[in-house]
């Protein structure tokens, strides 16, 4: 029974990680490159829902919706500041100027809210399930992250296999060039990429934070270099992609905490990713894609 337990548990940490995988494997799949700072908006979306709670006495859910909509002006004007001006430069000048973005907005969140660790009240207020005499405990927190990534997962997938906006997002992943010529925006095209993963990102820290109750400025950096790993594992560009190895991710990471060490719990996940990528190098449901030179 506590291994069903220790499962359940992988399964609600990985659907976290899951939702943070879908908006780097958003970024990635359009813009072609890796946001280093997703993680600490992450922190942010957390920060701004507690302070709607806690110091404006706001319900749970306007939290997060308040949450949403800073983040999403958060990542628009990242994007246009930091990475748009950056559009063909090297991809070594984007990961750079991404790990400053991450940076100041770390050090941002300790001046604003200081260092000092907060504890978060989780959103969901139901009751805990209890199985076979409450050997068996799955947590309210377990059924909103798991549904909330199911529904993000296939909400993606019908907004980009379906809508006018999705399908120009495709086209730009394909060539941003061609699709240009095509009479696609593909600046606007961008920034609605870096707005919808930025949103994904404060519904994770709110998430997050529900699970693991503890609120400070370095919140997002694990959970994010997790989740990275998650949809590298899953085919970083596959939406279903990221969910699977979201959910794989948390699983491993579980029982490797469980059974084995909690200091080397991370070695564990890293050790399967490169493994799997030895054998699949485009990840789980990655596509191998061959350019002609």
């Amino acid at each position: 029974m506590q291994i069903l337990q220790y499962f359940i548990n992988g399964i609600s940490i990985g659907a976290v990680y899951a939702i943070i995988a879908l908006g780097y494997t958003m970024v990635y799949g359009i813009a072609k490159m890796l946001n280093f700072a997703h993680g600490d908006i992450i922190m942010v979306g957390a920060y701004i829902s507690f302070c709607v709670t806690n110091y404006l006495g706001l319900p749970a859910i306007v939290s997060v919706v308040i949450s949403m909509a800073v983040c999403t002006v958060l990542g628009i004007v990242i994007e246009g500041l930091a990475y748009k001006p950056l559009r063909g430069a090297p991809s070594l000048a984007v990961l750079i100027t991404a790990i400053g973005v991450s940076y100041f907005l770390q050090n941002a969140a300790q001046l604003i809210w200081s260092s000092s660790a907060k504890n978060f009240t989780s959103i969901v207020t139901f009751a805990p399930i209890r199985l076979f005499d409450g050997k068996l405990v799955v947590t309210g927190e377990v059924l909103v992250t798991v549904l909330v990534s199911v529904v993000v997962m296939f909400a993606l997938t019908w907004f980009t296999g379906s809508t006018r906006t999705g399908k120009a997002m495709r086209a730009v992943s394909e060539d941003q060039d061609a699709a240009q010529l095509m009479g696609i925006n593909v600046n606007r095209t961008i920034s609605t990429t870096f707005a919808i993963g930025s949103a994904l990102a404060a519904v994770a820290g709110v998430l997050l934070c529900s699970t693991v109750p503890t609120l400070q400025p370095t919140t997002g950096s694990m959970p994010g270099i997790r989740a990275f790993t998650a949809a590298v594992l899953g085919g970083i560009g596959s939406i279903p992609g990221a969910m699977l190895g979201g959910i794989l991710i948390g699983i491993i990471e579980t029982f490797a905490k469980a059974y084995i060490s909690t200091q080397f719990s991370d070695a564990v996940v890293f050790s399967v990713l490169i493994i799997i990528l030895l054998v699949k190098p485009a990840g789980l449901l990655g596509k191998q894609v061959q350019e002609k030179v």
